[in-house]
């Protein structure tokens, strides 16, 4: 059985119901999998040694990271990259497929050049428009932004742009990333 971690940044709740989402497909393979986010983690006592893969995901807000994920890699990075290990990106451009592709996407260009963490593996996943849950500056700010680039703008939009079966065949890939 192969065991792995999924940590997450998530500023909205999309990227950790992302991260479930990949937990209950490696565990519905019969495998094991738990799921923190980074706040709980860097608390928590982990047993890095258990796990055979660990997946790291965080989401992008006005094409950036939160400090805390580059904060996260750096204060982890030796017990990231000491088993095979695999980033995902969540960002609402990846709604255009060729935004999926990881030399395309300038969000996860930037966490690579950034991180202190060389990640083995990507993933781009396309997030979410939620504007009505999102506080009025984000919701404006995000707005202009999508404006700009022919996104949604109406205020009431939630729009979910991302691909959850692609998600399950990311959790399988995981899975047999570990057990090469």
């Amino acid at each position: 059985m192969t065991k792995v971690l999924v940590l997450y940044y998530s500023r909205g709740g999309h990227t950790a119901q992302i991260s479930r989402a990949i937990s209950q497909q490696i565990i519905a393979t019969g495998n094991g999998c738990d799921v923190l986010n980074i706040h709980d983690a860097k608390k928590a006592e982990i047993d890095w040694s258990q796990y055979d893969l660990i997946a790291f995901g965080a989401c992008v807000l006005y094409g950036s990271y939160h400090k805390s994920v580059f904060e996260f890699v750096q204060r982890y990075q030796d017990k990231l990259a000491s088993v095979p290990n695999s980033f995902f990106c969540v960002n609402v451009v990846a709604r255009n497929a060729e935004k999926r592709i990881p030399e395309n996407n300038k969000y996860l260009q930037k966490f690579l050049a950034l991180s202190a963490w060389k990640p083995q593996d990507v993933k781009i996943i396309a997030g979410k428009v939620d504007y009505p849950s999102w506080p009025w500056y984000d919701s404006l700010m995000i707005r202009l932004i999508m404006k700009m680039t022919d996104g949604p703008t109406d205020p009431k939009a939630i729009i979910d742009y991302t691909d959850w079966e692609d998600v399950k065949h990311y959790a399988d890939h995981l899975v047999g990333l570990a057990n090469q």
